[in-house]
């Protein structure tokens, strides 16, 4: 039996039990509050070409930075907000917006925003409740764990993959 049939689909960093719980808590809870999910995402890159990454606390795997857009809030300030907490990264210039996704996998209501950006790292970034470890990372060199999806978009990225609909 394939990987994909066994575990329903779903890919490496949503097979525990607890990240599909944390999950699935996290959208229950905008499903509530909230009629769509909308979050932001972005391939940050340093003036050296290097990727950042980020591992969190309660789904494994590394991932490109992003969160939710808040009500009140535009694409462009939560991505900002997010690159400083999960980063702090600072952005260089303005950033281009490449696709919105539908993230099934996460939830039939959410939907991310695709950003590519320049930035630099303001100081490091602290290990906290939320973010384990970040770095730079070049493209040829990415940390094991990376997940799939992040491996997707840096493969859209460098025209090796033709862009998707679906995170």
């Amino acid at each position: 039996m394939k990987a994909d049939q066994e575990y329903g689909g779903r890919p490496p960093e949503m097979r525990s039990f607890r990240a599909r719980l944390v999950t699935r808590v996290i959208h229950i809870w905008f499903a509530l509050s909230r009629a769509m999910t909308f979050g932001v995402r972005a391939a940050c890159f340093d003036e050296e070409g290097r990727i950042f990454l980020v591992r969190h606390s309660y789904v494994p795997g590394w991932h490109m930075p992003g969160g939710g857009v808040e009500r009140g809030q535009t694409a462009g300030e939560a991505l900002a907000r997010e690159l400083q907490e999960e980063g702090n990264l600072a952005i260089i210039g303005v950033p281009e917006l490449l696709a919105l996704y539908y993230n099934r996998r996460t939830s039939r209501r959410d939907h991310v925003a695709f950003y590519r950006c320049l930035v630099r790292q303001t100081a490091p970034k602290a290990p906290d409740a939320e973010i384990v470890e970040t770095g730079f990372f070049r493209l040829d060199a990415l940390p094991e764990g990376t997940t799939a999806a992040t491996r997707r978009r840096i493969e859209e990225l460098a025209g090796k993959r033709q862009q998707e609909a679906l995170w």
